[in-house]
């Protein structure tokens, strides 16, 4: 995802950093996203499950240089809000930073039995939904970041009423998507 002068710009941009959040915005759902299989586990290789050291690495520069660290990302189609883990084989370890992830706007999104598995086979994962098309807004203060997850009534209509799904709240200092 990250060739090794990207890792190494972004962790010295983390580094010199004073804002109250961090947000790193990025192409996909940065989370673990394991999918048990008859013969083991299936990860996405597509998105970061393909790049697990970079990840890692990644993860570790946000925790060295916390400021807070919301990650956005997008391009899987679905609504997904995750608490980010340094190691997710540890579900119980702690919560490092928060993820984000709008749906798209007219393509459609995975099954809502391969949404309801997801959840299911990744705890860090705290909300999925494939079902709805739309977008995320996201209102930083020196308190909060408030995300909520907007949906359009019809994505063929160009006059569609938008409806907001969930709201979810990261408190300064406290890491993990809470329900609002």
């Amino acid at each position: 995802m990250l060739g090794r002068p990207q890792e190494q710009w972004l962790d010295a941009r983390l580094r010199d950093s004073r804002g109250r959040w961090t947000v790193v915005a990025q192409q996909t759902l940065m989370a673990e996203s394991k999918r048990k299989a008859d013969d083991g586990s299936r990860f996405w290789m597509d998105g970061w499950d393909g790049y697990p050291n970079a990840r890692r690495r990644l993860l570790d520069s946000l925790v060295a240089h916390r400021r807070n660290p919301i990650v956005i990302g997008g391009d899987r189609h679905a609504f997904f809000a995750a608490d980010l883990k340094q190691d997710f084989a540890r579900p119980d370890g702690p919560t490092i930073a928060t993820e984000f992830v709008g749906t798209s706007i007219t393509s459609d999104g995975p099954s809502e039995s391969s949404v309801r598995k997801a959840l299911a086979e990744n705890p860090h994962l705290v909300y999925a939904r494939g079902d709805r098309r739309g977008y995320a807004t996201v209102v930083l203060d020196a308190r909060h970041c408030t995300v909520g997850f907007e949906a359009l009534d019809d994505v063929r209509d160009a006059r569609s009423a938008v409806r907001r799904l969930t709201t979810f709240v990261v408190e300064d200092g406290a890491p993990g998507a809470k329900a609002a």
